[in-house]
């Protein structure tokens, strides 16, 4: 990219952002001072594949009943998993703990900079990049995913994702600035999520698409090049809805794996085989109602719900008010789950 242009794309960038910027819970708008760090961080973890829209209940939440890191860091395990139920990606939460309390323990004060903010628990470049630039001002190079969609089409990175991604973040370094770099970065968001969109972007609008090899080139859609998806395995898996006296056996999963330290329904393995009825909590009748389906980042999971009885001290576990079932926080499979089991239930009633 010529010279000029180097120089020119981040001054048109802040100039569209100084009138454009999205107003959002975590940010400070343009001249304000920085924002919090905490809240930083904490929408940077929430946002990470995760839509704005979906992150804005939950950052009011976390940061009304954990105002500041050292709030977190106190909090109980259950209590945060149960708040970031349906956010999906649930070491992410384990990991904003571990991070609170590593902030914490170190004196309450997160890191200035991208190597210190890297060494805490769960923070990868991404993350360490955005929080040193949003909330310390450091010239950063920030690559989210709608970044990397703006560079590729500014610079028509031909080569596929997610080879290209050095190359992609290479080329964000040459225009990011010095000065203003959390403002930088945020207006490049902005951009990507607003105009330069994956379908049917609004070049028009655009304040650098003069300066754009994607736009010159009439087909800015192109851009970024992705490689051909992988068919995601399927896998089954049994849930068990055992219920006694209006309460619901839930159980806590193991603090490693999928979902880890969440509540759920009791469940058996998920492999390519149909477990059946084999690792049932307890022994009893149970009737097949119906199964659910869910989609994780590496495979499909087709998971049969069937219902039975028991006895309160047959089975270990947590037994939980059925009518109260939403404040469980269980993560979006099992909710599903539920909410097969109690449309179950008031068909049998009725």
């Amino acid at each position: 990219m010529p010279v000029d242009s180097a120089v020119a794309i981040p001054a048109l960038i802040l100039e569209w952002y100084d009138r454009s910027a999205r107003r959002l819970p975590w940010r400070a708008m343009p001249g304000a001072p920085p924002p919090d760090p905490y809240r930083v961080w904490l929408s940077e973890v929430m946002l990470q594949q995760t839509t704005v829209a979906a992150v804005g209940r939950y950052f009011a939440d976390f940061t009304t009943r954990w105002p500041t890191v050292a709030d977190l860091a106190a909090a109980d395990d259950a209590e945060v998993m149960a708040a970031w139920a349906g956010l999906g990606y649930y070491a992410r939460a384990r990991n904003l703990l571990a991070c609170a309390r590593a902030v914490t323990a170190a004196g309450g004060r997160f890191p200035d900079d991208e190597a210190g903010l890297r060494a805490l628990p769960g923070i990868g470049d991404y993350t360490a990049a955005a929080v040193a630039a949003i909330a310390f001002g450091r010239r950063a190079v920030v690559v989210d995913a709608n970044v990397e969609r703006v560079v590729a089409r500014l610079f028509a990175i031909d080569a596929p994702l997610p080879g290209s991604r050095p190359a992609i973040r290479a080329a964000c370094d040459t225009i990011t600035p010095d000065n203003r770099a959390g403002d930088f970065a945020q207006a490049m968001m902005d951009i990507g999520a607003t105009i330069c969109t994956p379908r049917k972007p609004v070049c028009a609008l655009c304040p650098v698409n003069r300066h754009c090899a994607g736009f010159r080139a009439g087909d800015p859609e192109r851009w970024p090049v992705k490689a051909a998806k992988k068919a995601r395995p399927l896998r089954r898996g049994t849930a068990f809805w055992v219920e006694v006296d209006g309460h619901v056996l839930l159980v806590r999963r193991p603090d490693k794996g999928m979902l880890g330290g969440m509540r759920a329904l009791p469940s058996g393995p998920w492999s390519e085989a149909d477990p059946g009825l084999a690792d049932a909590p307890v022994a009893g009748n149970w009737q097949p109602i119906g199964q659910v389906a869910h989609v994780f980042t590496h495979f499909a999971l087709d998971l049969a719900v069937v219902m039975g009885t028991s006895e309160r001290d047959a089975a270990d576990g947590e037994w939980w008010p059925v009518e109260r079932i939403g404040e469980a926080g269980l993560p979006t499979l099992f909710a599903k789950a539920a909410a097969l089991a109690q449309k179950s239930r008031k068909e049998e009633r009725e």
